[in-house]
């Protein structure tokens, strides 16, 4: 296969975390980031560290179903790694990535993970068959639905529907997984200019109110380095924040 000529955030998320799936114009690219905003692989080592915290309380709470929107590199801690119990669909909307994600999983020693199409803001692009393989029960069991990386390139309106068609089609129980990008960026001019016109920040008080019907739990959305930290948070900006919201059970 041919060395890609553009670069990719999920592989460059890839490269930050000590992966081995990205490709020289990814570590290029993740460079001339840190040129302008400073090193990164600490911040997406919390995100990470956020995600498997995450997926452990919903798989703790019995879920053993998880729809999984703009999953990147299914690797280094992703949420089968976490919960190897469940069945778990991941999805992107680059063919690069679902391709690599499916040679990935293939290597897979068990069948209850796939990788598709999926855009997160129109759950009728997930395949319907691969939906009812892997994330059984779908709308008649509680699933975890993991939701990161993508709010903050959806403007409110966009995600605000996302978000309620999404508690819509699950089944009451179900959790929600996400997290928000602060403002913190703001500080770094050039760094924000190479995140693109869609780039969101968002202040910490409009959070909660974009999630609609989805009730937080307790924790609230914080700092990610401190939602449930395993010990002493990490030490890392407050770029990303997140937490965990519930469609209560009837």
């Amino acid at each position: 296969m041919a060395e890609p000529d553009q670069p990719s955030t999920a592989r460059m998320i890839d490269y930050w975390l000590g992966g081995e799936h990205h490709h020289p114009v990814d570590v290029a690219a993740a460079g001339a980031f840190e040129g302008a905003y400073g090193p990164c692989a600490a911040i997406f080592r919390a995100l990470r560290n956020f995600l498997g915290r995450a997926v452990r309380s919903i798989a703790d709470a019995g879920v053993d179903g998880f729809l999984v929107f703009g999953a990147g590199v299914p690797t280094r801690g992703n949420v089968h790694e976490v919960a190897p119990d469940a069945t778990v669909l991941y999805t992107d909307v680059d063919p690069v990535t679902i391709r690599l994600g499916q040679r990935l999983l293939a290597d897979s020693d068990r069948a209850g993970y796939g990788y598709g199409y999926g855009d997160a803001t129109d759950i009728g692009t997930v395949d319907p068959a691969q939906l009812h393989r892997f994330v059984p029960g779908w709308g008649r069991r509680p699933v975890g639905v993991v939701f990161l990386g993508l709010a903050a390139f959806l403007d409110d309106d966009t995600l605000t529907r996302t978000l309620d068609e999404l508690y819509e089609a699950v089944a009451p129980g179900s959790f929600l997984a996400i997290d928000f990008d602060s403002e913190e960026l703001a500080a770094y001019p050039e760094a924000l200019a190479m995140m693109g016109p869609a780039f969101r920040m968002r202040a910490p008080a409009r959070f909660a109110p974009l999630l609609g019907r989805w009730q937080p739990t307790a924790d609230g959305i914080v700092p990610v380095a401190r939602w449930r930290p395993a010990g002493t948070p990490a030490p890392v900006p407050d770029a990303f924040y997140g937490g965990l919201a519930t469609k209560p059970a009837d």
